[in-house]
């Protein structure tokens, strides 16, 4: 044989076995996963939960990286031009990756063309909350005292679930109730508490634990069913026909994460939201886990919620600023 061609096939030879023990040592190092809202939110309280089962089957630690702000704009910016190797994850809700491109004139992330989908993890309910010291027992009683003091209240929106919540309340209820910002959740709750927002439509993740206190009263959630996890509170939808929203949430990685990498990941996932011990903390929280069975099923809907929040930011009368 040729020396040349001896040499191009031992080469071709070494490089595929490289190549091979490569994609085979997936992770080799620790893996970053990103989160768009601050400690204690609800997104936390799940990547907390996860993380620690997922980095016991990798073999590596997975360690959560609270990147707060913008809606969620931040992080998806930050993971969007992250390396796509696999290292560096972003666990977020529909926040960053169905309201903002409805929401912000002048996005600067595409979540569709800037990220890997790998698994949907489920959804996080909401519920519209009071503090404990206000006079509304039930939802039509809030609507009631709201009615009566027309710009008086005020409502929190850390992100957009409860924007677009509120928003639609204020619309259908025919309510004019003053909408404040907030960078995170937590200090949302707390201004609740203390009386300084009169109103607050919370994830029961971040809620759960001042719900059993007794510092909230819940009057409603937003989904169209009741909720396990908030026995005998009825949905918004019996006050407001047709009112009907929840959270999902997922972990996307940047665009380009090879294939090999993104179907462990999400092998993986499957089995740690199988695990009873996981699904038992995460119920705690309120969570409640859906995963996808495959990371298209996944890609699909999250095109499939994309056009959703549009419709429903529209119907909410909400503008892109």
């Amino acid at each position: 044989m040729n020396p040349m061609i001896r040499w191009m096939t031992a080469l071709g030879a070494t490089m595929m076995v490289a190549t091979a023990w490569a994609q085979a040592a997936y992770p080799s190092a620790p893996i970053s996963l990103v989160v768009p809202f601050a400690a204690g939110s609800g997104t936390d309280a799940v990547a907390r939960i996860v993380v620690k089962k997922l980095g016991e089957r990798l073999n590596q630690p997975v360690l959560v990286d609270n990147k707060a702000g913008a809606n969620g704009q931040i992080a998806a910016n930050f993971v969007a031009k992250a390396k796509p190797d696999g290292y560096t994850l972003l666990m977020t809700t529909n926040t960053s990756h169905s309201a903002n491109p409805s929401l912000v004139k002048d996005l600067k992330y595409d979540p569709i063309k800037d990220f890997t989908p790998i698994a949907r993890v489920g959804e996080l309910p909401f519920a519209l909350m009071v503090s404990a010291k206000e006079p509304a027992k039930s939802m039509g009683e809030w609507l009631a005292y709201a009615r009566a003091n027309p710009g008086k209240l005020s409502y929190a929106t850390p992100n957009s679930t409860s924007l677009v919540a509120s928003e639609t309340i204020k619309r259908i209820g025919k309510v004019d109730v003053l909408g404040v910002p907030y960078k995170s959740s937590p200090q949302a709750l707390t201004d609740l508490i203390s009386g300084v927002i009169q109103m607050y439509v919370a994830d029961v993740g971040s809620s759960m634990g001042m719900i059993k206190a007794g510092g909230v009263r819940v009057l409603a959630v937003t989904t169209k069913q009741s909720l396990s996890s908030l026995p005998g509170v009825p949905p918004i939808a019996e006050s407001i026909p047709g009112f009907d929203l929840t959270s999902w949430n997922g972990i996307f990685g940047p665009a380009g994460v090879p294939r090999e990498v993104v179907d462990k990941l999400n092998t993986e996932l499957q089995a740690v939201l199988a695990d009873k011990e996981v699904q038992a903390q995460l119920k705690q929280i309120g969570f409640e886990v859906w995963p996808s069975k495959t990371p298209d099923e996944f890609s699909r809907y999250v095109s499939d919620q994309l056009g959703h929040w549009a419709m429903m930011i529209r119907q909410a009368g909400i503008r892109a600023e």
